[in-house]
C-alpha cells in the first residue's frame, strides 16, 4: 500500500485515462498531447513519467491493474481500476505516502523523479515543484506531503 487513509483530497479529477498498470502514490504525467476537452475523450491519457521534463498532471489515488475480467472482479473497496480505464487524481490537497525517493526533509518543496516517486531537489534529476513535504519519514518510511499542481 503506496497512500495511507489520513488525507485531505481538496480537488481531484478523473477525466484522464491510463493505458499501463501501477500502483497508487506516484505522480503522473501526461501521455498525449490531446485536446482532453470532453469528459471521456481518450486523448486525454496520462502515464508514469520517464522524465522529469514531463508535464505533472496529478497523484494517482487508485491502483491501476490488468486483470483477466473474464475469471474475476475488480476490487472496487481497494480502489483498483482496470488499464485502460479512468483514474482519479489529486491535484491539491495532503497525502501520507511511501512513494519516495531519497532524504526528504519537512518544510522542503517536492518534486518527482522517473517512474513518479515524489523526492526533494536535493535529487539531481528533480522536476519542478509539485507540492511542499510536511513531515519526515516515520518508521514505517511514510510522510506527509501536499500536493498542489496547477
Amino acid at each position: 500500500m503506496a497512500l495511507r487513509p489520513t488525507r485531505n483530497e481538496f480537488l481531484t479529477d478523473l477525466s484522464f485515462f491510463m493505458n499501463e498498470t501501477s500502483e497508487r502514490g506516484i505522480l503522473v504525467s501526461m501521455s498525449t498531447e490531446g485536446s482532453g476537452a470532453a469528459m471521456d475523450d481518450s486523448a486525454a491519457a496520462v502515464k508514469v513519467p520517464v522524465a522529469t521534463s514531463d508535464k505533472p498532471m496529478g497523484l494517482l489515488l487508485c491502483d491501476v491493474v490488468n486483470l483477466d475480467l473474464t475469471r474475476q472482479h475488480i476490487n472496487y473497496a481497494k480502489d483498483e481500476m482496470q488499464k485502460g480505464g479512468k483514474v482519479l487524481l489529486l491535484r491539491r490537497g495532503f497525502v501520507v505516502t511511501n512513494m519516495i525517493s531519497g532524504t526528504i526533509t519537512a518544510g522542503e518543496r517536492a518534486h518527482f523523479v522517473e517512474g513518479g516517486l515524489l523526492c526533494s531537489k536535493t535529487a539531481s534529476d528533480a522536476s519542478s515543484v509539485v507540492g511542499r513535504w510536511l513531515s519526515t519519514p516515520d518508521a514505517d518510511g511514510y510522510a506527509k506531503v501536499e500536493i498542489n499542481i496547477q
